[in-house]
């Protein structure tokens, strides 16, 4: 038998590098539409970087993480770069320069790093990387990374002549308080700096995490924005050679907008957040008002052992149920105004238009609530008062000489209440899964539409069949209405009652025909007429809102 062992090696060896050309060759085409206009001439340097740059073989071994407990001297790979490998200089010592300079490294960039002390920084950085004083760093590369704050910017107006001609690319960010005080950013300030040189604002929303762990561990988007689209190019090229996907954000002015993403912190998750809060605040007080305080003035009775777990599991449901509701409502109300209007056309009012855009974190933060009313339930009979209310329970009824206890209707009640609330919470937690964009982008628009619309509705009557064998006839006796305020639940089933008698209104042959020829495009004062195709799958088949 003829033995293939001997030939691995050299046919691995040539299969990376044929794809190694093959994947160079095809990024390079992808990002020439920002390349040079015709008349436009490039600078020898530039010209000499972007050609060993697709000339380079690239490491792509983005999965592990770039420095180990031993920094980066314990990895041989990247210990040498090859010597037609193009130059990269980096201005700045700090967390940010080290892993940049790691992340340049292995992806087979030559790194200078200009520090202000040397010798003391070098022991910092891999040993490929050459760290040198700051005016022999920015001699020789094209590409140079400034890595300092703004207020160190004039301290490299000593190398203007040095830098002229080069690319900048400005990868810090300013404080909250920085952003307000200063209108214009710090790209632009350091183009103001060095006329003479072509600044790109970029890498600015990577941490030095990501740099280290890998793109796959982080945001892989790199907005990129610049004056000019040969440098924008050079630095597109190099972000997606260090395994990053860049994004073109235009021109330098967008410089200002890239270097406040940094700064927000979750500004989708604002309001919702505000109105799951003031939701559980209010139960949380009506809960308390009935289940603690009226027994405390009343009965004399001290009930606030209640507040830390069985207020808070009261309260937790009736906060979940109102937000999935929530959910489905703005839908309801911007198919009421289509159907008034006759047309979809016209925009939605703002404060509309914002709700349909946060029912996602809408329903998450509902999906939440539920997931941690699962968890009270659980704890409630690990409760000391638990096991003491069973212990009186048992004696009470030895006292009254009862041998069996049993009362059937509340046990067919909970079994039938436990079983609702069980698939109300998996439904719910489907929902929550396709959320996430991994799951999502995997589903076509109308799978996600069915989860999201037609499971989700599932959902909403699931939780509203659970709240009501919860009740059951409590609604009905009279020592439920503690100072005369209605039990909780009551009140919970207000705005999901609506939103169920809306949906199956719109499931009327007469409004649902004429609500889907709207979203087709048909408007009732309008010239042209639409009309819809009679088979009824293809009805089906409009998109819902």
């Amino acid at each position: 038998m003829l033995s293939l062992s001997p030939w691995c090696p050299h046919m691995v060896a040539l299969g990376k590098h044929l794809l190694g050309e093959c994947l160079t060759a095809v990024l390079l085409q992808c990002t020439r539409g920002g390349g040079w206009q015709k008349g436009q001439s490039r600078s020898p340097l530039l010209t000499r970087f972007l050609t060993s740059l697709s000339a380079t073989k690239m490491s792509r071994e983005m999965d592990k993480p770039l420095i180990s407990l031993h920094l980066v001297d314990s990895d041989t790979s990247l210990a040498k770069v090859p010597d037609e490998a193009p130059k990269v200089g980096i201005l700045g010592s700090g967390d940010f320069a080290r892993s940049l300079a790691t992340r340049l490294v292995s992806s087979g960039f030559k790194v200078v790093v200009g520090s202000r002390n040397p010798k003391r920084t070098a022991g910092l950085f891999p040993s490929a990387a050459q760290v040198t004083f700051q005016e022999e760093a920015v001699s020789s590369p094209e590409v140079i990374f400034v890595a300092v704050f703004r207020e160190h910017y004039s301290s490299l107006c000593s190398l203007s002549d040095q830098l002229a001609g080069k690319i900048l690319v400005d990868v810090s960010n300013p404080t909250e308080q920085e952003h307000l005080q200063h209108r214009e950013s710090n790209a632009e300030y350091l183009a103001s700096l060095f006329p003479t040189c072509t600044v790109v604002k970029a890498f600015n929303v990577i941490s030095a995490w990501t740099l280290q762990a890998g793109p796959r561990d982080g945001n892989r988007q790199v907005p990129i924005c610049s004056d000019q689209p040969e440098a924008k190019r050079a630095v597109s090229e190099m972000a997606i050679t260090m395994g990053f996907m860049p994004v073109d954000m235009g021109s330098l002015a967008s410089a200002r907008e890239m270097e406040a993403m940094p700064l927000r912190l979750l500004p989708a998750w604002k309001v919702p957040t505000l109105l799951a809060l003031g939701l559980f605040i209010c139960f949380y007080a009506y809960n308390f008002v009935r289940d603690v305080l009226q027994p405390y003035v009343q009965e004399s009775k001290n009930k606030f052992f209640k507040l830390p777990v069985s207020v808070v599991n009261t309260t937790l449901p009736c906060v979940a149920y109102v937000l999935l509701s929530l959910v489905y409502l703005p839908g309801v109300l911007a198919a009421t105004l289509q159907l008034r209007r006759g047309t979809k056309y016209h925009r939605f009012p703002d404060w509309l238009d914002h709700w349909l855009q946060h029912r996602k974190q809408i329903g998450l933060l509902s999906f939440f609530c539920a997931a941690l009313h699962a968890l009270y339930s659980f704890c409630l009979p690990l409760r000391r008062s638990h096991r003491y209310d069973l212990v009186n329970l048992a004696v009470k009824q030895v006292l009254a000489n009862k041998s069996h206890l049993w009362v059937e209707e509340e046990v067919w009640r909970m079994e039938i209440y436990l079983s609702l609330g069980v698939l109300a919470l998996g439904t719910l937690s489907l929902l929550a899964v396709t959320s996430l964009p991994s799951i999502a982008n995997s589903l076509n628009w109308r799978e996600f539409s069915f989860v999201q619309s037609s499971l989700g509705f599932v959902a909403l009557v699931l939780s509203t069949l659970h709240t009501l064998t919860y009740g059951w006839t409590r609604a009905f006796e009279e020592s439920r209405y503690k100072f005369y305020l209605p039990p909780t639940f009551t009140l919970t089933l207000l705005v999901p009652c609506v939103v169920i008698l809306a949906k199956a209104l719109f499931l009327l042959p007469f409004i649902s025909r004429r609500l889907a020829r709207i979203r087709r495009g048909w408007e009732r004062d309008g010239a042209i007429k639409f009309t819809l195709p009679t088979d009824n799958s293809l009805a089906e088949k409009t998109s819902h809102v």
